[in-house]
């Protein structure tokens, strides 16, 4: 669905993309994710034809995505920020709007709200919803036109913990549907439940890539077991058969309470392979 090879793009003198490639399959979740600066934003906007790049080729859909289309657009769903909604209109009004602007039938405007969990608020006015029925609004706009390939940026970007889950349900029930996803993050948890497959930006290169819980195993290099005991303590030992005699006496003894494997996290890897944190844009 996406094919990107060598592409590079600079801001006057500062290189924000550097020879960076991927492939993308049909019917997948793809996380891109990097701290705040990392070119996220800048890649969304070459692959979605907002903007021109340097150097390189990009398809979308097996078609250049400099020759797309009016019709071809039609088959992206983007949600790239929480603005561009008409305050004084209601949710209904507003994917109104959007259906006139880009042509599209309207008769899908209460479905696309139902489909967001918004069917309630079809009247309500966008200056009076909450953030998180603001992103469901942004998510139900992008869906309206019943897209092939979904662009998401920063999705759920300050929102409480039940509106995230809520964009997580809709979004792995698009993936059901058989859409494709491409979802730029900050927040490493929100790519493990989500994602097929991330790949880390660091400074315009893609540093790795893969399965989330694959490139946790990569990276698993001290091999630890945490136990919890039922006095509320904590140890940690190293996979050994030392460490397998030891818990084993525990379990005997009944004064183990949890036992799991310590693997790094996506987050531990970014900061092991950049150094760097990452912080909300």
């Amino acid at each position: 669905m996406i094919n990107c090879k060598e592409v590079s793009k600079s801001f006057g003198e500062h290189k924000v993309l550097d020879k960076v490639s991927f492939d993308v399959p049909e019917g997948v979740i793809v996380g891109l994710l990097g701290p705040s600066g990392a070119g996220k934003t800048t890649l969304i906007n070459i692959l979605t034809g907002q903007l021109t790049f340097d150097a390189g080729e990009v398809s979308v859909m097996n078609k250049d995505v400099n020759k797309l289309k009016g019709a071809d657009k039609d088959k992206f769903g983007i949600m790239m920020d929480r603005f561009g909604l008409y305050e004084r209109f209601t949710c209904a009004e507003n994917l109104a709007v959007f259906a006139d602007v880009y042509g599209i039938n309207k008769s899908n405007i209460k479905e696309s709200l139902a489909s967001v969990g918004l069917e309630d608020a079809a009247k309500t006015k966008a200056a009076d919803l909450s953030k998180g029925m603001r992103a469901r609004l942004l998510l139900a706009r992008a869906l309206l036109h019943d897209p092939k390939i979904i662009f998401l940026d920063e999705p759920t970007s300050g929102l409480d913990p039940k509106s995230v889950k809520g964009i997580h349900e809709i979004i792995q029930n698009k993936k059901k549907e058989g859409c494709t996803i491409f979802l730029t993050t900050h927040n490493m948890d929100e790519a493990t439940k989500l994602c097929d497959d991330v790949m880390l930006l660091n400074e315009g290169n893609i540093v790795e890539r893969g399965r989330p819980s694959d490139l946790c195993r990569k990276y698993n290099k001290d091999k630890k077991i945490k136990v919890t005991m039922k006095d509320g303590s904590d140890g940690e030992y190293k996979q050994n058969a030392d460490a397998a005699d030891k818990i084993a006496e525990l379990i005997r003894q009944g004064s183990l309470e949890t036992i799991h494997s310590e693997e790094p996290t996506l987050e531990t890897i970014f900061l092991e392979l950049t150094g760097k944190k990452l912080e909300e844009d």
